[in-house]
């Protein structure tokens, strides 16, 4: 129980970290980068997802 406690610590400070040095150093998005990034991403996770049902039922 004390190793799943330390790990769950040590996930929530990483997650912590990752926030609050992404808010200080990270720059704000462009938004024609971000509708080129959109325009892949649901297709991607689409096939992701009729691939997950694949492996599942096959």
């Amino acid at each position: 129980m004390n190793n799943l406690l330390l790990i769950l610590l040590l996930i929530f400070a990483g997650v912590a970290l990752m926030v609050v040095l992404g808010e200080r150093f990270a720059a704000p998005a462009d938004p024609e980068k971000m509708a080129r990034l959109r325009r892949w991403l649901i297709p991607l996770v689409g096939l992701m997802l009729v691939l997950s049902l694949v492996d599942y039922y096959l």
